[in-house]
């Protein structure tokens, strides 16, 4: 059995040397032995937001390295906003990939969140810990808190967040400066929340919904990007450079998908093409939602058989073309490793955004006993999705040509100097003593490897030529963020399944 690993393995090298990116070689099924322990990598990816959390940190806390911390946050400006996640390496609590994280860590859950058996209550925990926070954040009618913390001050410290001496300013989007793009999706996030937890807590999940619904509102009616007020605060951390429409898309396919009101079933019909509907951009990630949009409206008429939505499976169906080799709609560029390639600055989340929407769709395919037709009239099989997604998570999980993983803590060989302030800097408990704004930078610039192990963490991933320095001020390649995460943490499930670890 050792030696058939090894030959699937090396087969699978083989194939990204030649630019195959593997979904022919995966097309065969889920017979032979899986090339990677997904079970494993799927508890660690959720593990990782335990790492992540700010705030006053609970008894369960199993990344016990972390310590309270912002436990002011809020008290600037009257308002409590302690707890929710740092987003990547920083101290800064961004609200805009904060919501869009919770967003897809919850699709992950109500998608495959039957398929996860011990880990569901773990991957449960992470969403309502985000959730609970953008309760907070949107307590006050027509008002949205959406950043904490100085990020220009912030990003000139390299401190534990337990020590943040940094000003932890307070940033918000009202009706005299709007904010579109992070209000719907925040709306979004508290809609998908609600569905992870309808069954388990009925209660809270339709406060999440009644919460949603009041702040889609303020989106809608109050239109403008939060990039334009709050250029100076926001940029060019969390711009939205998309702009508006592709969240408010978003935020009422959520809404619709929540509460399946025919309210924001008709706000799609009338306003999806306006607000982008069928544009060609194939990047979905925490600035740019519109091929989430189209893949979570496709699902109402390919599962629920709204024929009014009809048109959405053809938008839904021309974002996977774009990722399926050999067609004549392939629009995405690949590593010679097989590694999709989108930008190079933290790369790996558009790997694990898009192998979860290839195996969300797959699953609604399958459910119509569908297909998807490209260019040339190519019939892409829902059974093709999955093995280009599975291709892309073993990438990520070793299969490449450094032989490496890039999720922290998984597997022999991964990556050892991420840059991230807390795991870089000694823990607490091994230094007491405060370390000093400047003091850390010592550890940015030292040569060994974190002294706190951010089990779970994916960083940003190798470059165009499948190489990766491992060096922890390479902030493109080397920073682990939390919308990197969330879309995986959906993928592994459904492959721990597939292969039977689960």
């Amino acid at each position: 059995m050792a030696r058939l690993r090894c030959l699937l393995v090396a087969f699978v090298l083989l194939a990204a040397a030649l630019r195959l990116p593997g979904d022919a070689i995966a097309s065969r099924g889920h017979h032979g032995p899986a090339a990677h322990d997904y079970r494993d990598a799927l508890a660690k990816s959720i593990l990782f937001f335990e790492g992540q959390r700010s705030g006053k940190l609970p008894p369960s806390q199993r990344m016990s390295w972390r310590r309270d911390s912002g436990l002011s946050d809020g008290s600037a400006a009257k308002v409590d906003l302690v707890g929710g996640y740092h987003d990547a390496g920083d101290n800064v609590k961004f609200g805009f990939p904060m919501a869009f994280s919770m967003t897809m860590l919850a699709w992950s859950v109500v998608e495959f969140g039957g398929l996860m058996k011990s880990e569901l209550q773990h991957a449960r925990d992470a969403v309502r810990w985000g959730a609970d926070y953008l309760l907070k954040a949107t307590a006050h009618p027509d008002t949205i808190y959406v950043q904490v913390g100085d990020a220009t001050k912030d990003h000139a410290c390299w401190e534990r967040p337990e020590d943040m001496d940094t000003p932890r300013t307070v940033y918000k989007v009202d009706p005299g400066t709007p904010g579109s793009d992070v209000a719907a999706e925040t709306a979004a996030a508290l809609a998908a929340a609600s569905l992870v937890f309808r069954k388990s807590d009925p209660a809270y999940a339709s406060r999440l919904v009644a919460r949603a619904k009041r702040v889609f509102e303020f989106a809608d009616k109050h239109r403008g990007s939060y990039s334009t007020g709050l250029a100076a605060d926001v940029c060019p951390y969390y711009c939205s450079y998309s702009g508006y429409q592709d969240e408010l898309l978003w935020g009422a396919a959520w809404l619709h998908r929540a509460t399946k009101s025919p309210m924001y079933l008709s706000y799609i019909q009338t306003n999806g093409q306006v607000l982008g509907a069928d544009e060609s951009d194939n990047t979905f990630g925490w600035d740019n939602k519109h091929a989430g949009a189209r893949v979570l409206i496709a699902k109402s008429f390919l599962v629920q058989r709204l024929g009014a939505l009809h048109e959405y499976k053809a938008h839904a169906d021309g974002f996977i073309c774009s990722m399926v080799p050999g067609t004549a709609t392939d629009a995405t560029q690949y590593t010679r490793g097989g590694l999709l390639f989108r930008l190079s600055d933290s790369n790996m989340q558009y790997v694990t955004s898009s192998a979860f929407l290839l195996l969300t769709y797959a699953k609604y395919l399958a459910f119509a006993k569908g297909s998807v037709r490209c260019g040339g009239g190519v019939a892409v099989t829902p059974q093709r999705l999955r093995a280009i997604a599975r291709r892309q998570v073993d990438y990520l999980l070793g299969s490449n040509p450094m032989g490496m993983s890039y999720m922290v803590g998984y597997g022999a060989r991964y990556p050892r100097r991420i840059h991230h302030r807390a795991s870089s800097l000694p823990s607490v408990a091994a230094h007491p003593g405060r370390i000093g704004c400047s003091q850390g930078f010592t550890a940015l610039y030292a040569g060994g490897a974190n002294p706190n192990v951010l089990v779970g963490a994916v960083v940003g991933g190798p470059d165009m030529q499948d190489r990766f320095p491992d060096e922890r001020n390479d902030h493109e390649h080397s920073e682990p963020a939390t919308y990197i995460n969330a879309p995986l943490v959906g993928a592994l499930a459904y492959l721990a399944h597939s292969y039977g670890q689960l």
